[in-house]
């Protein structure tokens, strides 16, 4: 994964608030909802696009109550199967988003949180999720988390029929619960009802500039 040089200044974690910072609807903890769905916030570690903390350590995956209930429909259709869900992000402050955006200027993976409504993490209604087995290990997808090549594509093309049967079957289960992919992003999910969720002007304006939003397979 591309690393960018980032001043360390700028790697003070930021605190998520018990409110959307936008909306000013309720979050909830995704794992109070469901505690078998596993949780790896990239941003609360190194492992990420900028290369340091964004959140501080213990931070909880927090989304709308109504996202975090579709995760555990998603979750209870992918137990059958013999795999789970791990949540890369979920709710994102939007001065995480600022950073992130300060990081990367590429809009066709980063919302830029000065145009239209941002990033609709920062709304509590987007999550980035990958699968796990059913030892909770990691299991092959087609990139890493942040991964800004061809790879990251919503439609996996390569030759590896165990990567295309696992995305497939993410979509599906995520689809199943009431998700949007990403074009851009196999690991990105929004609420499909995702506009009622923001201010009415906003909602009536909303662009997500440089994605396309699908809800088929």
């Amino acid at each position: 994964m591309r690393r960018l040089n980032v001043p360390l200044i700028a790697a003070m974690a930021v605190a998520l608030p018990p409110l959307a910072a936008n909306a000013g609807g309720p979050l909830v903890d995704i794992r109070s909802v469901d505690p078998t769905i596993i949780v790896e916030l990239r941003y609360a570690g190194r492992n990420n696009l900028v290369g340091y903390p964004l959140y501080p350590s213990g931070t909880c995956a927090l989304t709308r109550p109504e996202v975090a209930s579709g995760l555990a429909a998603a979750q209870a259709f992918l137990r059958r199967y013999q795999f789970g869900l791990k949540i890369w992000d979920a709710y994102r402050p939007v001065a995480v988003q600022e950073k992130l955006w300060h990081a990367s200027h590429n809009s066709d993976y980063v919302a830029n949180p000065e145009i239209g409504v941002g990033s609709l993490h920062s709304w509590g209604v987007a999550i980035d999720a990958t699968l796990v087995d059913t030892w909770n290990r990691p299991v092959r997808m087609p990139s890493d988390f942040d991964d800004f090549t061809p790879a990251a594509m919503w439609r996996y093309v390569g030759p590896h029929a165990d990567v295309r049967a696992h995305v497939h079957l993410l979509q599906i289960a995520m689809r199943n619960a009431g998700f949007w992919g990403l074009r851009t992003e196999w690991w990105h999910f929004t609420i499909a009802d995702w506009q009622k969720y923001l201010a009415n002007q906003a909602a009536r304006t909303a662009q997500v500039s440089g994605t396309q939003w699908r809800g088929k397979l």
